[in-house]
């Protein structure tokens, strides 16, 4: 039963992914935006927390989680760089993508040769999850403030965010081709 609640926690990140962009794109309300991304990210948190207290973990779950956090991130990513006009959070949007899709294609690769443990999520991953969420409530909370200051603040921790994304992908890459 927790299972199955666990896993509608992660799906409503997807929907939360959706309505998030749609808002930025069309409303641009950007305190429900906030709002949102708050209680998805939160989430995020609250379902991996409670699944390892309750021993509920699932392959289901380690399956979704990571790409409920993945689309969370793009679709506001992407919800973002359009309302803003923004050629940086476009490219480093189009950067995280690439590195997901490379990622998810050396987990196969590593899925196949039984050596999956070669490409399991790390600590530096899980943190860089967390600093592209902590970007992105800096921009939706400059953006409900009308602060520009903050929205600069935002871009630094986006680059972050980049360098330990592209950090883990090496991390990975080696871990995968090494001997």
């Amino acid at each position: 039963m927790i299972t199955k609640i666990l896993n509608v926690i992660t799906l409503s990140r997807i929907l939360c992914a959706i309505l998030i962009y749609l808002i930025l794109y069309l409303e641009s309300n950007y305190a429900v935006a906030l709002f949102l991304f708050f209680i998805a990210s939160f989430s995020d948190f609250l379902d991996g927390y409670l699944a390892r207290k309750t021993n509920s973990e699932s392959v289901l779950g380690e399956i979704l989680d990571p790409i409920a956090d993945k689309l969370l991130i793009v679709f506001v990513l992407i919800g973002l760089s359009i309302n803003l006009d923004s050629f940086l959070i476009g490219f480093i949007s189009a950067a995280i993508i690439s590195r997901e899709i490379w990622v998810a294609a050396l987990r196969d690769i590593n899925s196949r040769n039984n050596q999956s443990d070669k490409t399991r999520v790390t600590f530096l991953a899980k943190i860089k999850t967390a600093i592209q969420m902590l970007s992105i409530l800096m921009y939706l909370f400059g953006l409900t403030i009308n602060n520009m200051m903050v929205l600069f603040f935002a871009d630094i921790i986006l680059i972050i965010a980049l360098l330990v994304t592209i950090q883990t992908g090496f991390q990975y890459t080696i871990s995968t081709f090494k001997k």
